[in-house]
């Protein structure tokens, strides 16, 4: 495999070259502590009532006077429609080494309408901040007013599309309508913030990825306006912004912040190519203000955004949609270990993963360029069920946790030089990088070893006086340490990773990791000759001038018990290959420190007298372990009581394995459909008194008002949000050889029209270019024959449905999110009649599901998607189908899931067909928006379905809107529902409020 040797020789002393603070070298926070001890991070955060600090300097943030850093994941509350998940998707986090989560607050999810704002049901800010303080996880809160986020206008309400005043910038008509935003949002997290004890709000940011007019007055005054807002509503944690890359942009002083000083964060996002090699863009990179993190040496290494994974694009887009599964593959467990721990070894202490958990589009709130499903490829995917990304996430994260000398780290000097690399990150001919840092106050070294090349590498690293044998595989890393704490005794030296250290009980507990297979070597400082014990596994002692050496291969949990030495309280030793190590499970308690091992998931740990109370989950039959405090002798499992006995390393073990998860049968979907055609629209004696005319003039859209012609703009009389229906009426069609329709819809929409009933055909968009995709802009113009037989000096109705796919984003701040959607110019060849045209699109918004629920399709203005609906009278069928015509079909069917109570089962629907049929499907389950299909793109096919929506143990209603162009035949054809995931325990789920109808309404 052309493995090679090389020997690296790094100083085992503490020469830093860190970037110096100037001056005194105070703080820059003005409110935190002047120095920050070394000990033990802070303790789990909640809303305790007590008043916090939270400070910074170059290195960490600094909370409470103890050195913090921030391992940070995001999720979207809005993309996951069921406030239970989000208690399971903060637990996992939890679980998992994060003890952050990072979260948009979108504006478009929480105002139908100007001055009206909605924050309850699945909109419950306060409930989602109370749930991460009661999982323990401090809160990055991020709203805006713009987020990008790959979802409609960048989350701009769609009535604001219809507003004057250009969008961010200092433009007071628009800014009196973030205030009033601000004033909402601001009104709930004050409640939450850690500063004031209320919950655990850490940071806060403003505005997102603002990398227009950075230099002008319009640009600098928008921020200091954002600045000043938030301070005026009681925000009082850090405030920063999310540089787009490592630009240098907006780092302290950059603009106006009202006096205050030490109180801004600078940070930026990073989305490097998974094929190149991770850049040093940390405070040890290089370049002034083009250098990341260098750009504010005064403000700790900060990443708000750093891939975890990348959004994928409709199939057919300008660059093919491959599904997340290719995102997955990309960026998976060894990219997250090279980048980073890359980033660690730059010197950035707070880092989030976008996203740790991407869940669903659903609805119509995806921006044109994504598809319903929004899973990222992320460590946690769309059906909520853990990826082998969490296993390098789980190490670093308790790491971080458990071994505080990473806060605070400078690039040590390397005694052989460096050869393309920068001091102290020595790269060789095999591609391997190492970095070298050391803490100046503990004296603990740290080192990062990257192979960026295609082939493993096996080597020897110089460490602590010995020639320590790693090896790395191919486009992977490691960290390795030295000098660090494990309890009372000292790691000399190791070529396993550290994960944690902890005390339970009467003796501390270490855990090393690597992959399986690995040989490793562990080296302890002990005073005189300790008594070794291996308790499980392989693995070789000795003992010489003070140091204690443990060789062992990993192989599933190696256990070492050392006692005595020179410390009256023993170390177990645990050795845990990668699989493992991610069922080890460390909690802190208000009675102490407890490690499970065993079960797939802890969710809860709670010491009550001498019994240990934990919940969480198991997939396969699993043996439970637990460390805990002094005087335990109980243990209850998801509140059933175990017989548990002691072992030899120290632990209470069940007696009986823990059950795994049971079957779970879904039923078919083949049978018990009901049929009913619509487009009742498109009839020429249709009644559209009631539609709203089009008679505006002007409009403050970015796209032109043709000339002579009145505005056709949806959102201009209100229609923000899926399908716009328009007819136009005119008493003469005499000469008219064709008729253009040109419309504006966003990637993948599509245009139908129909002359007096008579289908004239389908448009589609066409798939834009890199140069289209730039401009924001997805415009089409459609030409149809008018029919020989309809050119007549009669009266006529030009009827026409358009599929909107939603507004276009703003991230270059050209209002793009303003661009007209829906029918924007109409002529005829031939002729020039005078049409007088009504449009209709979406009803009032649904009280409980919201704006973005509904389009304005007739069955859907009618209540066709919801529960309860009467439906007797539609044609009963079964599947597949094979339609032909031009509109809506809609199809109705119920089904029923018995899945047991202790079993979280997470449920898709899957949609297939001969991708050669051109149509789409908008899916509603039990009334609720669940996202769109179209055939003949993909690549989607598979739907969640979150539970609390879904009736896991009940009855569900499933409505299918299918469109088609007419040129094919149409489905639905295979329609079937698929087990995403599933185990034993979850969390207890409340059915989500899902109003139905049971009369028709047109």
């Amino acid at each position: 495999m052309g493995l090679s040797r090389r020997t690296f020789s790094a100083l085992a002393g503490s020469t830093a070259l860190g970037l110096a603070l100037g001056g005194s070298g105070a703080m820059t926070c003005a409110y935190a502590a002047q120095t920050a001890p070394t000990g033990p991070p802070p303790g789990t955060p909640g809303a305790d009532g007590r008043r916090h600090t939270v400070g910074f300097d170059r290195y960490s943030l600094v909370v409470d006077g103890r050195r913090l850093v921030v391992w940070s994941g995001e999720m979207h509350p809005f993309r996951l429609p069921s406030p239970s998940l989000w208690r399971d998707i903060l637990q996992k986090m939890r679980a998992h080494g994060y003890n952050t989560v990072s979260i948009y607050v979108s504006w478009n999810y929480h105002s139908p309408a100007p001055g009206r704002y909605d924050f309850t049901g699945i909109r419950d800010l306060d409930l989602f901040l109370r749930m991460a303080s009661e999982t323990g996880l401090y809160v990055i809160l991020r709203p805006g007013p713009y987020i990008n986020a790959e979802i409609d206008g960048g989350g701009f309400p769609g009535w604001l599309t219809a507003t004057e005043g250009r969008a961010r910038t200092s433009d007071p008509t628009y800014l009196s309508h973030v205030d009033e935003w601000l004033t909402q949002v601001n009104a709930v997290v004050a409640r939450h913030l850690y500063t004031k004890g209320g919950g655990t709000v850490l940071l806060y940011q403003i505005e997102n990825e603002y990398d227009a007019y950075v230099t002008e007055p319009t640009g600098r005054d928008y921020m200091a306006h954002l600045y000043k807002k938030v301070r005026a509503d009681g925000i009082d944690v850090p405030l920063f912004h999310n540089d787009k890359g490592r630009n240098g942009y907006w780092i302290p002083d950059s603009f106006d912040t009202g006096g205050e000083q030490g109180r801004w964060l600078y940070g930026f996002d990073g989305y490097p190519s998974p094929t190149l090699a991770p850049p040093d863009w940390g405070h040890f990179g290089i370049g002034g203000v083009k250098g990341g993190a260098t750009a504010s040496p005064r403000t700790p290494g900060f990443v708000p955004e750093f891939g975890g994974g990348w959004f994928d694009p409709w199939g057919g887009a300008w660059f093919e949609g491959k599904g997340y599964a290719e995102s997955r593959r990309l960026r998976d467990a060894a990219y997250e270990r090279r980048f980073y721990l890359t980033n660690l070894a730059n010197g950035i202490t707070l880092h989030s993963v976008y996203m740790t958990f991407g869940g669903t589009s659903w609805g119509w709130l995806p921006a044109p360029v994504v598809y319903t499903s929004y899973d990222y490829g992320a460590a946690i995917d769309e059906g909520r069920q853990p990826t082998d990304k969490l296993i390098p996430m789980h190490q670093l994260g308790h790491l971080l946790r458990y071994v505080p000398d990473l806060a605070k780290l400078d690039r040590a000097a390397d005694a052989a030089g460096h050869v393309g690399g920068h001091a102290g990150a020595e790269v060789t001919a095999d591609g391997l990088k190492v970095y070298h840092l050391t803490n100046p106050d503990t004296g603990a070294h740290v080192y990062v070893l990257r192979n960026d090349g295609e082939v493993p590498v096996d080597s020897v690293l110089s460490v602590a006086g010995t020639d320590l044998p790693i090896a790395v595989p191919a486009q992977d890393a490691r960290l390795l340490a030295a000098g660090i704490r494990l309890g009372r005794r000292r790691l000399r030296y190791s070529n396993a990773q550290p994960m944690l250290a902890l005390t339970a009980g009467r003796q501390e507990i270490a855990v090393l990791t690597g992959r399986r297979g690995e040989a490793t070597v562990t080296a302890l400082e002990c005073a005189s000759l300790p008594t070794v014990r291996v308790l499980e596994g392989e693995g070789e002692h000795s003992y010489e001038d003070g140091l204690l050496r443990i060789e062992a291969q990993l192989d599933g949990l190696t256990r070492v018990l050392v006692s005595g030495g020179g410390s009256s309280t023993p170390l177990l030793l645990l050795l845990a290959d990668d699989e493992t190590s991610v069922r080890l499970w460390p909690r802190d308690t208000p009675s102490g420190q407890v490690l499970v091992y065993g079960p797939a998931l802890l969710r809860t740990a709670a010491v009550d007298g001498t019994a240990v109370r934990l919940t969480g989950d198991t997939i396969q039959a699993a043996e439970l372990e637990v460390w805990g405090p002094r005087g335990i002798g109980e243990v209850t499992w998801n509140g059933r009581e175990l017989k548990a006995g002691t072992t030899s390393s120290g632990s209470l073990r069940g007696a009986q394995p823990l059950a795994g998860v049971g079957a779970v049968a879904l039923p078919a979907l083949r049978t018990g459909w009901r049929r009913k055609a619509e487009n009742p629209e498109s009839a020429p004696g249709f009644d559209d008194s009631s539609w709203t005319p089009a008679d505006k003039a002007t409009s403050y859209s970015t796209t032109p008002v043709p000339a002579g012609q009145p505005v056709l703009f949806a959102d201009d009389y209100g229609f923000h949000y899926g399908d716009v229906w328009y007819r136009g009426r005119f008493p003469d069609a005499t000469g008219a050889e064709s008729v253009s329709l040109a419309y504006s819809t966003g990637t993948q929409g599509l245009l139908m029209a129909w002359l007096d009933g008579r289908p004239l055909g389908t448009h589609r968009m066409p798939v834009p270019d890199n140069k289209t995709v730039r401009k924001g802009s997805w415009a089409a113009t459609a030409v149809f024959s008018v029919p020989e037989a309809l050119r007549t000096d009669e009266p006529h109705v030009l009827s026409v449905l358009v599929r909107r796919m939603q507004r276009d984003q703003d991230g270059k701040t050209q209002d793009t999110h303003k661009t007209a959607r829906g029918l924007t110019a109409v002529t005829f060849a031939g002729a020039a009649p005078q049409v007088s045209w009504r449009l209709q699109g979406e009803a009032a918004p649904d009280p409980v599901r919201g704006p973005q629920n509904n389009g304005g399709l007739y069955g859907e203005r009618g209540g066709w998607h919801l529960p309860g609906h009467g439906d007797g009278g539609w044609e009963a069928v079964q599947l597949p189908r094979a339609d032909r015509g031009q509109g809506v079909t809609w199809y109705r069917t119920s089904f029923r899931l018995a899945v047991d109570a202790g079993t979280d089962a997470s449920i898709g629907l899957v949609l297939d067909d001969d991708p050669g049929r051109a149509y789409r499907v908008q899916i509603f389950l039990n009334g609720w928006n669940m996202g769109q299909y179209i055939n003949d793109v993909g690549p989607q096919h598979t739907f969640a379905l979150p539970n609390g929506i879904l009736r896991t143990r009940g009855s569900n209603t499933l409505a299918l809107a299918v469109l088609s162009d007419g040129t094919t035949p149409s489905g639905p054809s295979d329609v079937r529902l698929t087990l995403l995931g599933a185990a034993a325990g979850g969390v207890p789920v409340a059915p989500v409020a899902s109003p139905g109808r049971s009369v028709d309404r047109p």
